[in-house]
């Protein structure tokens, strides 16, 4: 496949269940980014069974910039992205989620990348956390710079293969690969669980194209992602997330397998302590929240993100433990069918 091919047409694929303000100001974004870098773009947006306003945005975002709707029954995103591709006519493919919006210079930066390195094909986007007024986003952004300080510390033009797969940034909410590469890999996705609502619907998939592609990320290839932005989103995203996690890492040998294990062992030390101390197991609890919000900031976190890290860890411990539970009990009945 030649470079010149790559840059002919861009089409991007972004699934949206129930995000009516945020597929509009996604789409719009993209659209600027795009004409920014004098760059075609063919747009696809699976409409993954929404029950509130999005298809009548859809509708209207249709007749302002000609995007291409697919409408199916809810099956998750795995499922809305692989019909998202299989309707796409690219020759590169652009994922894309409806809370990410693009920075508008980094279609430009992508597309001087294909020209000036043809062989950098594979691109997983920075991704910036809108964080400045929404603690819950924070958080998120504070965590993930302690598994993945080698590039959060300090962002650069880098790439990882499946080695170092479990020490970068990654994650298919922006994502660029050839349009083989990533059906490959989808087709070649095994769930642990039977619904793959449930399932990881990224790390699988990248691990996949990171035992045979370098995955290349900069800073100049940039998005900022508007996470959830109240307490009960929170919980039920963590729970959410604990639950993928297995299926993401239950059956792959590494430093995150290892974490896993290593929580689930503190967590049962933690109920432990919690029924026969219970003063101890809150003082210890507030202990290790303190102790990784300091942490977070020696690899980049801003004060806001190490606060909400530090005032947030023991919510997200146990939303995210419980999912981790619910990940095992339905990883184990699926095996017990199968």
């Amino acid at each position: 496949m030649s470079a010149n091919t790559l840059l002919e047409k861009l089409s991007v694929v972004i699934p949206v269940y129930n995000e009516p303000d945020w597929i509009v100001e996604s789409v719009g974004a993209l659209v600027a980014s795009a004409r920014a870098a004098r760059w075609p773009v063919e747009i696809v947006v699976v409409d993954d069974g929404s029950t509130d306003e999005t298809p009548k945005r859809l509708d209207d975002l249709r007749e302002q910039h000609g995007i291409t709707v697919v409408s199916q029954s809810n099956a998750g995103r795995f499922e809305a992205r692989r019909a998202g591709i299989a309707k796409a006519t690219g020759e590169q493919i652009l994922l894309l989620d409806s809370r990410v919006i693009v920075d508008t210079g980094s279609l430009t930066f992508l597309r001087e990348q294909f020209r000036a390195h043809p062989d950098r094909m594979v691109w997983n986007g920075h991704i910036n956390l809108a964080s400045e007024h929404n603690p819950y986003a924070g958080f998120m952004a504070g965590l993930v710079k302690i598994p993945w300080r080698r590039y959060c510390a300090n962002p650069r033009l880098m790439s990882f293969g499946i080695e170092e797969f479990d020490l970068f940034p990654k994650g298919t909410g922006f994502f660029c690969a050839p349009r083989e590469v990533l059906e490959a890999a989808s087709d070649a996705f095994v769930s642990l669980f039977d619904d793959v609502r449930f399932a990881s619907d990224d790390t699988g998939v990248l691990r996949w194209i990171a035992e045979r592609h370098r995955i290349f990320l900069a800073p100049e290839f940039s998005a900022t992602y508007h996470g959830r932005d109240s307490f009960k989103k929170f919980v039920g995203q963590s729970y959410f997330r604990g639950t993928t996690f297995v299926d993401s890492y239950l059956a792959s040998p590494g430093p995150a397998r290892n974490g896993l294990f290593a929580a689930f062992g503190l967590g049962l030390l933690g109920l432990g302590v919690a029924a026969k101390r219970p003063k101890t197991a809150v003082a210890l609890a507030a202990a290790g929240s303190a102790a990784a919000g300091v942490a977070v900031t020696r690899f980049g976190a801003t004060k806001a993100e190490a606060r909400a890290v530090a005032q947030l860890t023991p919510v997200f411990a146990a939303g995210f433990g419980a999912g981790a539970v619910r990940g095992l009990v339905m990883a184990l009945r699926a095996r017990l069918r199968r």
